[in-house]
């Protein structure tokens, strides 16, 4: 039988105009630094890819600058803060990307934490007094969307605070990219990362904003390479893929938004024959694919092995701890008990997601939650049956 994925936040399937535009560049020959044909040739892929990526983030095409993918975004973005413009102390939300978090502590200066509310998102008069207490130059930290929640942050309002005493803002928008509209220029932000693989790209690719004007210091060092901002050969093949990815998660961003009506069948038919069941984030604007939820006594390690024999795959949040379950740092930050904490799953729908896939989630989860409660899987199974309702594929919902 298919199995059910739903761990889109954590890779997406390679979309297959991302693997046509894979194939297609593998055979060509040159290097894009090249002057001659072939060289040339290469460098059209890039910068055919360049201009697509730009358009997906609302972006100029000469803004950015191409990496192996978000973590190594994160890592150059601050040590150009350091070095090109005189950042002294960082700012980061108490819910950022573990990849964030690390590079932030490994740049080199003092990192002050900004908390959240309930919901999980910034708290804008705690950031206000943070950036006021210092004269020293600042750099912000917000992701866009959170990639545990879905809880979208308000990174316009965080950028206008932060441009008002003179400090800049870094805004993670890898999860947010190709899930909903994103326009560099609107967020107000100065550096904005993006990743590949999490709109269809292939693992390796990914890409750092950096707003026209703003000073830049490289990382990598040794070649000219993106415009002398990151040296090394380009992975053309992966670029491409990326370029042929984002052409097509911006033209699916209308149909991508139907899948809240998946999301919410999720959390209604869990809310019915679970009621103490817990949807964190629920009352915040989220991303339309995500669903972070929980009940009590639940465990989390459990439940994940129990879901994968039932042919679902699901995850209990960031997909970079190397296979490993811990405390859920973000619903620590919210201020979630343990005991609904140690059973939280992040549920994530994407592109390829079908309905047949959330109601196999929903009787597998179920089934978990009634042999806790003590009740019979096969009657809980049999009222999810009888609760659906016929549902047309991902293309043809209604929103």
């Amino acid at each position: 039988m298919k199995r059910a994925y739903m761990d889109h936040n954590a890779t997406t399937p390679l979309r297959p105009e991302a693997r046509a535009a894979v194939l297609r560049a593998l055979d060509v020959l040159g290097n894009p630094s090249s002057i001659h044909a072939e060289g040339r040739a290469a460098r059209a892929l890039v910068e055919d890819a360049r201009a697509d990526v730009a358009a997906l983030a609302g972006a100029r095409t000469a803004e950015v600058i191409f990496t192996s993918g978000g973590t190594e975004a994160a890592r150059l973005a601050f040590h150009s803060a350091r070095v090109a413009q005189g950042v002294e102390r960082l700012i980061v939300s108490a819910v950022e990307h573990d990849a964030v978090l690390a590079s932030a502590e490994g740049a080199g200066l003092p990192v002050e934490i900004v908390p959240v509310d309930g919901n999980g998102r910034l708290d804008l008069t705690a950031l206000k007094a943070l950036l006021a207490g210092s004269e020293k130059r600042s750099l912000v930290a917000l992701m866009l969307a959170n990639n545990e929640t879905g809880v979208l942050q308000p990174v316009a309002e965080a950028a206008r605070l932060a441009h008002e005493i003179g400090a800049s803002l870094l805004c993670d928008a890898v999860q947010a990219v190709g899930k909903v509209p994103v326009d560099f220029d609107l967020l107000g932000a100065d550096m904005l990362m993006l990743g590949g693989h999490k709109i269809g790209a292939p693992l390796g690719v990914g890409a750092l904003v950096v707003r026209n004007g703003l000073p830049f210091a490289p990382l990598a060092v040794g070649g000219g390479q993106e415009m002398r901002r990151r040296a090394g050969s380009e992975n053309v093949s992966g670029i491409a893929g990326f370029g042929a990815a984002a052409r097509a998660a911006l033209a699916g961003l209308e149909e991508f938004a139907r899948l809240t009506a998946l999301r919410d069948r999720i959390e209604a038919r869990i809310a019915d024959m679970a009621p103490d069941a817990v949807f964190f984030g629920r009352d915040a604007e989220r991303l339309p694919n995500t669903s972070y939820l929980s009940a009590p006594g639940l465990d989390a390690e459990t439940l994940l092995m129990a879901l994968d024999l039932d042919g679902v795959a699901v995850s209990a949040g960031a997909a970079c701890s190397s296979g490993k379950i811990g405390r859920p740092r973000v619903l620590e930050a919210m201020g979630v008990e343990w005991d609904i904490a140690r059973g939280a799953i992040r549920v994530s729908l994407g592109w390829s997601s079908e309905p047949e896939d959330v109601d196999r989630f929903v009787e597998s989860w179920l089934r978990v939650y009634a042999r806790l409660r003590g009740k019979t899987p096969a009657t809980v199974s049999m009222n999810v049956t009888a609760g659906r309702r016929e549902t047309p594929r991902l293309a043809a919902l209604e929103s």
